[in-house]
């Protein structure tokens, strides 16, 4: 998996969020460059759909910046900030539910049509051809799809469809702004091992296929070794670390963050400060304890 970095598409820098006295993000940096598969892990509470929201404008940052593609958009109200090419999904699904599988990706496209209320209800030309050229963006968008999103379930209520194809018709749905950057929420969740590896590569394709650089939150390791480019890992709204998928998942503060410290090595540290404090370590008095740092 190799990206085509030109830049970064999205910049964090020093972007920190507070609720009150608590701190949902401090000083983070973050970037997503053009072309770039980046995957944001840490555990329950680490600040991941946090991050999401002060991109889209949901949240407004109590500190630092957002950049997308080198424009400032913290501030930004959240339709002006997927007008620019931010799309995103959720990680519990927002789909139209009562409306077809069509439609939901249709209804993505038309913050980009200028076709006015009076001459959509009047079908003046204009109006006739948006419609024409949105069903053409949607019908290519569930093709990318194949089977799963294909044929007779264009016209199917959402309802009707299962758990992984909301899933993907949620994805559909983002793509049908046209964005230049995915932000994919937990995209694997409650799927099966056989779904989890599609949505694997359905993430590759997306990149791939669609030119789209992608900033994903996921909780199974194996969709994030399967296809990011970068991992970063959050704790508490702090980032404790960030490279490649192996160095990231063995590195210390990853480990602790996610299982917490081995309570024997707390015991035995504990023994050696005790030790250490008295004088008297097991050794020649004064002498640190053996493993100490000298």
């Amino acid at each position: 998996m190799t990206g085509s970095p030109a830049g970064p598409v999205l910049d964090l820098e020093r972007l920190s969020l507070h609720f009150g006295g608590l701190r949902a993000l401090s000083e983070l940096d973050l970037r997503v460059d053009d072309g770039e598969i980046v995957s944001l892990i840490g555990p329950n509470g680490a600040g991941k759909t946090t991050v999401f929201n002060v991109i889209t404008g949901v949240y407004q940052p109590s500190a630092g910046d957002v950049r997308f593609a080198g424009q400032p958009i913290a501030g930004l109200a959240p339709h002006k900030i997927a007008r620019l090419g931010i799309a995103r999904t959720f990680q519990s699904l927002r789909l139209f539910l009562n409306m077809s599988v069509m439609e939901n990706v249709m209804a993505a496209t038309y913050g980009h049509t200028k076709a006015t209320p009076p001459e959509s209800v009047l079908r003046l030309p204009r109006a006739r051809r948006e419609e024409r050229e949105v069903r053409a963006l949607a019908e290519d968008v569930l093709s990318f799809f194949g089977q799963r999103l294909a044929g007779y379930r264009w016209d199917q209520p959402a309802y009707s469809l299962s758990y992984a194809n909301r899933r993907r018709l949620e994805i559909a749905r983002a793509l049908g702004t046209s964005p230049r950057l995915l932000l994919l929420d937990e995209p694997a969740a409650g799927m099966n091992p056989a779904e989890t590896h599609e949505i694997t590569e359905l993430i590759g394709r997306l990149r791939d296929e669609r030119g789209v650089s992608i900033l994903v939150i996921e909780h199974d390791m194996h969709v994030v070794a399967g296809c990011s480019d970068r991992v970063i890992a959050l704790d508490h709204g702090v980032k404790i670390a960030e490279g490649g998928f192996d160095e990231v998942a063995g590195h210390p503060a990853v480990v602790e963050a996610y299982k917490g410290r081995d309570p024997q090595a707390l015991t035995d540290a504990g023994e050696a400060a005790g030790g250490a404090a008295e004088g008297t370590p097991g050794g020649a008095a004064g002498e640190p304890p053996e493993g100490a740092p000298q």
